[in-house]
């Protein structure tokens, strides 16, 4: 039941993505188009403190338009390493800089579409170095008991799959 990619045709392209038509085979025979996005994966980082709050970060999403909790997340720069990256976009985005980085997970949150890899990591530790870099990336931060991100997820409030998802495992590691 495999599909194969015969091949790919770049339609746009700019610094963040690529939408490519490909020419797929089906397992019965049949060939069809279908448009696909490649994308360059994306650093994900949080840490959860001595008495089990995890930071995260209030913001709105313009394109869903809606309001939710989620880890501080960007793309990984060309040439650097993943778990740089997610230091980095952590301490831009939360004022927060890690302690060592445990992987969490990786997670392909649209893989029908994309080629999209989110790469979690968290720590057991974090020291604030002041305000945050790119304050424009919440509303506001904040240590959220990690025991309540199940009712959080349920509720909606944490609307990204990837982030939930995050979210629940380090709920599962630190209180399961």
């Amino acid at each position: 039941m495999r599909w194969t990619n015969l091949g790919e045709t770049t339609v746009y392209e700019n610094p963040w993505f690529r939408v490519n038509l490909a020419d797929v085979g089906l397992p019965d025979g049949r060939r069809l188009d279908h448009f696909l996005i490649r994308l360059r994966p994306v650093a994900v980082a949080t840490a959860v403190n001595d008495a089990n709050e995890v930071l995260l970060l209030w913001r709105h999403r313009f394109i869903t338009d809606t309001w939710g909790w989620e880890l501080a997340a960007g793309v990984v720069e060309d040439g650097e390493d993943v778990e740089a990256a997610a230091a980095r976009e952590m301490e831009e985005e939360t004022g927060w800089r890690p302690g060592p980085l445990r992987h969490l997970m990786t997670v392909e949150p649209s893989n029908g579409l994309t080629d999209a890899r989110h790469h979690l990591y968290w720590s057991q530790e974090a020291t604030y170095v002041g305000e945050p870099e790119d304050a424009i990336e919440s509303t506001r931060r904040a240590w959220i008991p990690l025991k309540l991100v199940p009712d959080m997820v349920a509720r909606g409030e944490v609307p990204a799959a990837n982030m939930a998802a995050g979210l629940l495992m380090l709920h599962h590691l630190r209180l399961g």
